[in-house]
């Protein structure tokens, strides 16, 4: 998929993002959320880097934990993810200390060494060059800096991986139809098929610079976290 394909595809699904993550996924996509946010290694003061930001979730975590000392920055090239992100930040009190700003996950505009840590949460899959976003985060990352990167993942377990097939096209896919939005949540599976595994990820991440990499399966396989740490 191309990328202004992509970026439509984000903004069409704006108005209902959330409420479809939320209920497919029982409400889980936030304990998954929160556990990269940790595994992230933000802390109170730092400045640090949401990539793929969309609604702005991983966003207001990371904002909660570097605190008012700190500050965030939330990067998407969808306009309208970006506008609900705003939206629900205004709605906060007292505001999170958070910068909603638009751009390109394979061209990132900050400079080198820049953020403490760093976040991507269901980004990875859909950029159009996967060796290149690694390569820019690891760029913007301070030395001894770390990113955790969730996204979807292959379950090794033959049973898991048929059940999240059935997952994907008898229950997501029909729910986006509801909101005339059924092409936009088909592209999942067949996304999904030609992600990197676990191993590919962390292969790709050394190639990109990061010092260390680890790859956390997660709710069954289904999902996972990559921990990077630039050296």
């Amino acid at each position: 998929m191309t990328a202004d394909r992509v970026r439509t595809l984000f903004n069409r699904i704006a108005p209902v993002y959330d409420q479809l993550n939320t209920s497919l996924s029982l409400g889980q996509h936030r304990v998954w959320k929160q556990m990269a946010v940790k595994w992230s290694g933000a802390a109170t003061g730092d400045h640090c880097l949401d990539v793929c930001c969309g609604s702005g979730d991983l966003a207001l975590l990371l904002a909660d934990c570097v605190g008012l000392q700190g500050h965030v920055i939330g990067i998407d090239f969808a306009a309208a993810q970006l506008a609900i992100a705003q939206q629900r930040a205004q709605a906060r009190y007292p505001q999170p200390s958070i910068t909603w700003q638009e751009g390109d996950a394979l061209a990132l505009p900050f400079p080198a060494n820049h953020f403490d840590a760093a976040t991507m949460g269901y980004g990875l899959r859909n950029v159009t060059d996967i060796p290149r976003s690694l390569r820019e985060l690891q760029r913007v990352l301070k030395p001894g800096a770390k990113a955790a990167i969730l996204d979807f993942h292959r379950p090794s377990n033959a049973m898991i991986r048929t059940l999240q097939q059935w997952y994907l096209e008898a229950i997501v896919v029909p729910a986006a139809q509801q909101f005339d939005l059924t092409d936009e949540y088909a592209y999942i599976a067949p996304s999904l098929d030609r992600f990197p595994t676990g191993s590919e990820q962390v292969m790709l991440a050394r190639q990109a610079g990061f010092a260390a990499a680890t790859h956390y399966p997660i709710a069954g396989g289904t999902m996972g976290v990559l921990v990077v740490m630039k050296g």
